[in-house]
């Protein structure tokens, strides 16, 4: 007896993928950076701060974490004027908070006396800070400049390569990619959906391929144990 064919998959279509992606994470929270925004912290210096605090910190830590360190100063100036000491207990419950701490008002000072208390929608002078990578450079000026720039944390990494759209294996190379490929109107809003989607939809582990939207274009590069 002859084993059924699966269903020949349809090239993937990222003008068509977007809006289903829309639809299916609407109903859950929105990334953290995107809801910082979203409440108003809208400078460069706070979403980079934020996504500092993110480094390896799930998005239920990293909100609350941020929101702590802004009430108490959300300005270079402000946060530059905490000791380490002071800025390290607003944000402990995020990984490495210590050495963050100590990132953060580092950044803070150089905004506040190389840069006159604002910094720039420029990457490379935010890269120039140390404990600023490409990640959270494009993060925040995508976010808070509209640059057109792709911020890859782990979920656009793993999404993009499973959907088959990329094919990198590290973060860096998925960007590199995602830039030559992705339209540069999806560039900004590809993370938004894709941390949702990845922490409730496209997880890491026992995907839930069954009832996704993109099951008929997506290649499952790696998926082992499907829901």
């Amino acid at each position: 007896m002859s084993t059924p064919k699966r269903p020949k998959k349809q090239p993937f279509d990222i003008e068509k993928a977007m809006p289903l992606l829309r639809e299916a994470v609407a109903p859950y929270p929105k990334a953290a950076l995107f809801e910082l925004y979203a409440e108003g912290h809208t400078s460069v210096f706070e979403i980079l701060i934020a996504c500092i605090i993110s480094i390896r910190t799930h998005d239920e830590v990293t909100l609350p974490a941020a929101r702590r360190l802004f009430a108490a100063a959300r300005t270079p100036a402000a946060v530059a004027d905490l000791s380490v000491k002071q800025i390290d207990p607003l944000i402990s419950p995020c990984t490495f908070h210590d050495v963050k701490a100590k990132t953060i008002r580092d950044i803070a000072i150089g905004a506040r006396d190389e840069h006159g208390g604002t910094l720039p929608c420029d990457p490379e002078t935010l890269m120039a800070f140390k404990g600023v990578g490409p990640k959270c450079a494009h993060l925040a000026l995508g976010i808070a400049c509209d640059m057109m720039l792709t911020g890859v944390d782990i979920h656009v990494h793993r999404v993009t390569n499973r959907w088959g759209y990329v094919a990198a294996k590290t973060p860096e190379k998925t960007m590199e990619q995602l830039h030559e490929k992705l339209p540069r109107h999806f560039r900004v809003e590809i993370n938004a959906l894709l941390v949702p989607f990845g922490k409730h939809i496209c997880t890491g582990e026992r995907p839930k391929c069954s009832t996704c939207p993109l099951i008929g274009m997506c290649r499952q590069v790696g998926v082992l144990a499907p829901q």
